[in-house]
């Protein structure tokens, strides 16, 4: 018997195709996001030609949506039996909360709210065969002999979303993608029943929204004259000369929003501000400081050319949100606010005289002061501002909704000062990340997000007190898109992340179980596949964990998906069905290669995994760091420096990596006993462009040596820096002292704010 997770009784939604009398064919529809409440009752509903819908024109979104997916349509009748009904109920206290009950006599779908309604079709829906997502298949007409119609199982679904705000962005600006996907995205939101699709619309890169008082903005902004190729780490930086642009017009943007308010999905535009303007500097060069010609920014990351606060750039901006408003009709207007350096302020004399007329501290405060002002502006107009967390920087705006990306600290304080917050950090909703350690992955920003740790987010930062937990609206996952050139990528990269973060932010936290979200999931993938989504399909790796006692060291494997047997071999060569079957954890008294895969009725399901392990000396030994690693990024722990397992060269969130914010950090390892030591090894990340910057230098030293030693770090364009020490000593301990490497400078992306500093495996020999 293989080891595997043991899922929790799954509720299973069961339909038939064919006559009641002759089942021939029964298959799971499981529901996701998980409602929040399901019972089974004996019998079942028959979908047939004879079946009819009711509802008033208050429902007509939810019914027509349904009435259009059973092609070629049910007829509208107050019928009694065969009938599919829709009811007001104002008892539901939840403005997006429904029941379905399926009887054999009818469903019948209560809602308060039209948007309740339609989230219960979205249910409904499914319910019923992944076939008639696909036109393929239908209730009506002749199917086969024999059939007659889609049997479904007696049920009763109570059900309303956790959070308000659930929602998923996705940047056009590093990359643009047509109308016809821009729909098929929300679409698949809908579904989901997330109701707010975050634009990004405008960078440094690109400007995508048609602004008619401003044509330069479709002619110059609107395109770069190349487009960095690689990695930006990659050094030198390559291009591949050829001219990338486009623009929505104004009569796409309405289609698109009318398209989504048709789901019950609100658009919310991005218009970058102060920072990430390079472009509309580009067409306008008198919107920045200096007033010089620039281009549009062609490979990524942070701009010096920012906008400058004076009275050209506010009368620019908020004849661009006039258009904007008439646009979009959200409440809030998102306005950035994130990564603006300061460097051009700070040698402004108009800026330097207008800090010091207004009374402000500093440049941060500048920002603040520009923040607030476009508040006033939009407040004036009906809407509400919304930005990144680096609006709280010089003080808040005063009715600002902060997005906090760099983490949960700015949710907290924008929490506790009584403002809303929509959480996405990187650490849980950035799916430009990697979501796989197979070393085949496409190109990725970097990082290392893997579908269950999407899962696991709890949007409620444990710093709250349940009063303030109340300014948590919600929370939403980000698709930043400079590496991501084809709609197909995208979908890569967001499914079935996506279907994780639904979860999240709908089903109670009691209902959520991983193992069973995997169960589910291997069954919805018939549904994306039907839905020509292209989804990441991960759930036949295996995970691997390595655990050590002073004696002892053994790994483990595990495999989420239930019904498989694990084979693995310890001598690098590739696993077979006569390969060793995994039953428990392996001992490990020797370096070695595992590799292992999942099989079903005698074929290999996904990749085949592979893990080294160096059993130097310090694996098993005792290990303390004075400083916890930050919560995102805790790996395996402190004992994951020296488990023998070295992390990815590209995936810095992996288990193997230790991150730590801003902080000096001291390690000592006690290897038991007094041992030769030969050398030292140990490597530092250094992705300056997600803030990660290896240390100058740093302290070590031994047993009754005390840290009478440095190593200065080589300053390297790369983003491993491996560092080898030469020791031969004889030792029993071990100290480290690595200092931060500080605030991130200026041109930097980051800068201002503290550096990260993320380690991996120290291997003793």
């Amino acid at each position: 018997m293989h080891f595997k997770k043991i899922a929790f009784v799954l509720l299973l939604s069961v339909f038939i195709f064919g006559c009641v009398e002759n089942e021939v064919e029964t298959a799971k529809a499981l529901l996701i996001p998980a409602p929040v409440n399901q019972e089974f009752r004996d019998g079942q509903f028959v979908l047939s030609s004879e079946t009819t819908i009711h509802f008033e024109d208050e429902f007509s979104v939810a019914g027509n949506f349904l009435t259009e997916f059973l092609k070629p349509g049910l007829k509208r009748a107050k019928g009694v039996e065969n009938r599919i009904n829709f009811v007001k109920d104002s008892t539901i206290s939840n403005p997006e909360g429904y029941t379905i009950e399926v009887n054999p006599i009818h469903i019948e779908i209560n809602a308060a709210t039209a948007q309740g309604a339609f989230y219960a079709v979205q249910s409904l829906r499914q319910l019923l065969p992944v076939g008639l997502e696909t036109g393929k298949l239908s209730p009506f007409g002749k199917m086969s002999a024999g059939q007659k119609g889609i049997a479904i199982s007696a049920t009763i679904i109570r059900d309303y979303p956790q959070f308000q705000y659930r929602g998923m962005h996705l940047d056009v600006s590093r990359h643009m993608f047509s109308v016809e996907f821009i729909k098929k995205y929300i679409d698949a939101l809908a579904m989901l029943k997330m109701n707010t699709f975050h634009w990004h619309l405008t960078d440094d890169q690109g400007w995508r929204i048609e602004i008619k008082k401003y044509p330069k903005l479709q002619r110059v902004a609107a395109y770069r004259d190349e487009t960095l190729i690689g990695h930006y780490s990659d050094q030198p930086h390559q291009f591949d000369g050829k001219k990338y642009g486009g623009f929505y017009t104004q009569d796409e943007i309405k289609d698109i929003v009318a398209y989504a308010k048709k789901r019950f999905v609100t658009v919310i535009p991005e218009i970058e501000m102060p920072g990430h303007a390079q472009a509309a500097i580009a067409a306008y060069p008198e919107l920045g400081c200096t007033g010089e010609q620039i281009e549009v920014a062609t490979k990524w990351g942070v701009f010096e050319d920012i906008y400058c606060p004076n009275e050209k750039t506010f009368t620019f901006l908020e004849d661009v949100l006039d258009e904007v408003l008439e646009l979009f009709p959200s409440t809030y207007i998102h306005i950035g606010g994130d990564e603006a350096p300061k460097t051009r302020w700070k040698n402004c004399e108009h800026c330097q005289a207008l800090i010091k007329t207004e009374g402000l501290k500093d440049e941060h405060e500048l920002q603040s002061y520009f923040i607030t002002k476009m508040e006033t502006y939009l407040n004036s107009k009906g809407r509400q501002i919304i930005g990144w967390d680096e609006i709280l920087e010089g003080g808040l705006a005063p009715n600002a909704t902060v997005m906090s990306w760099r983490g949960t600290s700015g949710a907290v304080e924008a929490a506790k000062a009584g403002h809303n917050v929509v959480m996405t950090p990187t650490s849980h909703c950035y799916f430009d990340y990697y979501q796989s350690e197979n070393e085949d992955e496409p190109l990725a920003i970097g990082g290392f997000l893997p579908l269950e740790k999407v899962y696991g987010f709890n949007p409620i930062p444990e710093e709250l007190t349940e009063e303030e937990s109340k300014y948590v609206l919600g929370a939403q996952g980000n698709v930043w898109t400079e590496y991501m050139p084809t709609e197909d990528q995208v979908e890569y990269m967001a499914f079935p992340r996506i279907l994780a973060m639904s979860e999240v932010v709908w089903s109670k936290p009691e209902n959520k179980n991983y193992v069973d979200f995997v169960s589910r999931l291997e069954t919805f993938h018939k549904r994306l596949d039907a839905l020509d989504i292209n989804y990441a399909n991960h759930l036949y790796e295996i995970e691997g964990t390595s655990t050590s006692s002073a004696t002892n060291t053994f790994y483990e494997l595990e495999t989420f998906t239930e019904g498989k047997t694990i084979h693995y071999t310890l001598d690098g060569s590739e696993p077979d069905l006569k390969s060793m079957d995994y039953e428990s954890k392996i001992p490990i008294t020797e370096s070695t290669i595992i590799k292992a895969a999942v099989f079903k009725e005698k074929k290999q399901l996904g990749k085949t995994f592979s893990q080294n392990i160096n059993f130097h000396k310090a694996v098993g030994a005792k290990i303390t760091i004075d400083k916890e690693p930050h919560k995102a990024y805790s790996g395996s722990g402190a004992e994951g420096l020296i488990n023998g397992i070295s992390g990815s060269d590209s995936r810095y969130g992996d288990k193997e990596w230790l991150g730590f914010w801003g902080e000096d950090i001291e390690i000592t390892i006690d290897l038991g006993k007094e041992m030769e030591v030969n050398s030292i090894e140990t490597r530092f990340y250094n992705g300056n462009g997600q803030w990660i910057y290896a240390p100058k230098e740093f302290e070590f030293g031994f047993q009754n040596h005390g840290l009478d030693s440095k190593a200065e770090i080589p300053i390297l364009d790369k983003k491993i820096i491996p560092i080898k020490i030469k020791a031969d000593v004889i030792s029993r301990y071990i100290y480290f002292k690595i200092p931060n490497y500080g605030t991130i400078p200026e041109g930097k992306q980051g800068a201002g704010n503290k550096a990260w500093t993320f380690i991996d495996e120290i291997i003793v020999n």
